[in-house]
């Protein structure tokens, strides 16, 4: 019956300790306001836009000049969508492993 005594006050140690490092942390890197989340939407978003822009004009470019049976425009849209829905995932999976490293510190 000790060793469990033990056992749920050094579980109740590492809990309040954690707790401690992530206010410590909290008030050395400064509160994360809603202006900041939006700030990351808008960087995923413009991750998205900008190649699926790129590849919209450069597949209109691609029609006038070589125009062929199928649409450059719409391929090029949609290869663009696709490289920018790649690159906000692997932004946001990057993210989510700082923030999980960041928590078993």
């Amino acid at each position: 019956m000790v060793d469990t005594d033990k056992g749920k006050v050094n579980d109740l140690g590492r809990r309040v300790g954690d707790k401690a490092r992530r206010k410590i942390k909290a008030k050395r890197e400064g509160h994360r306001g809603v202006l900041s989340g939006l700030g990351m939407f808008g960087l995923i978003g413009w991750s998205i836009v900008v190649p699926t822009l790129a590849g919209a004009a450069m597949g209109i470019w691609l029609d006038r000049q070589y125009p062929q049976t199928f649409s450059w425009t719409l391929s090029l849209l949609i290869l663009g969508l696709l490289i920018g829905c790649l690159l906000a995932w692997q932004w946001v999976e990057k993210e989510h492993e700082d923030i999980n490293e960041e928590e078993h510190e």
